[in-house]
């Protein structure tokens, strides 16, 4: 999960690690990134993400800004509109997000 990290990262890393019938599980490596301003996720699939290292400000409509840390883990159901307000600037944020119906 830690290897092959780049130094500098630019953009935002997303690295599939399993495909299948229902199921999608990513690595997202982010350095800084954040959603852009007045960007939503609205996904037609459930997502349960655990924060691997670092830190990270999730958006979360009608709840607010969620602080995550490593360890941390949250279930965002279907169509619950989401979004990045902040990733840690000085470590990388690895995040492992588990996408399913």
């Amino acid at each position: 999960m830690f290897d092959a990290i780049p130094e500098f990262i630019p953009e935002e890393i997303e690295h599939s690690l399993l495909g299948s019938d229902g199921i999608r599980i990513e690595r997202i490596v982010s350095a800084g990134q954040a959603s852009p301003e007045g960007f939503w996720y609205d996904q037609d699939e459930h997502e349960w993400v655990l924060l691997l290292a670092g830190s990270a400000g999730l958006d979360i409509e009608g709840e607010g800004v969620r602080i995550l840390k490593a360890g941390d883990f949250v279930l965002l159901p279907a169509h619950q509109r989401h979004r990045v307000a902040w990733t840690d600037v000085s470590v990388k944020t690895v995040w492992l997000a588990v996408f399913f119906h």
